[in-house]
C-alpha cells in the first residue's frame, strides 16, 4: 500500500507517516521508482502508535517498546504490562505533585515563602 492509502486508512497525514519513519517507528519498503510501499499490517502498527500517544506514551517510549511487542508471543500481556508500568509512573508523579502542592500551600502562609 502506498503512503496515501496508509494515511487514509489510519486517519493521519502523510507528514505524520514520514515523521514516524524518521523516528524509526515504521519502515516502508521502497519500490524501484522510490515510492514507499507499506505492508497491510502497517495499519495496525500506526493505529497502535496513535493509541499509545493518546494514552500519554511519548514517541521515545513507543519506539523502545514496539519492537518487543511485535515479536512477543503474548502481545496482549506485553501491552497490559506496558499500561501497568505507565500507570505506576503516573501514580508516582501524582503523589509527587500532591506533595509539592502541599509544600507550596504551606509556604504561602510564611512571612518569607522561600525560607527553608
Amino acid at each position: 500500500m502506498r503512503i496515501g492509502e496508509l494515511a487514509s486508512a489510519c486517519a493521519v497525514s502523510r507528514d505524520t507517516l514520514r515523521f514516524y519513519e524518521q523516528r524509526g517507528l515504521i519502515a516502508p519498503k521502497r519500490s524501484a521508482n522510490g515510492y514507499r510501499d507499506y505492508p497491510s499490517d502497517m495499519v495496525q502498527l500506526v493505529l497502535y502508535i496513535k493509541t499509545a500517544q493518546r494514552l500519554g506514551f511519548s514517541l521515545g517510549e513507543i519506539s523502545s517498546s514496539v519492537g518487543a511487542l511485535w515479536r512477543s508471543t503474548k502481545p496482549d500481556q506485553a501491552v497490559a504490562q506496558l499500561l501497568q508500568d505507565k500507570l505506576n509512573l503516573i501514580e508516582t508523579r501524582i503523589n509527587e505533585l500532591d506533595h509539592l502542592r502541599r509544600e507550596l500551600q504551606q509556604r504561602l502562609g510564611q512571612a518569607c515563602p522561600l525560607n527553608p
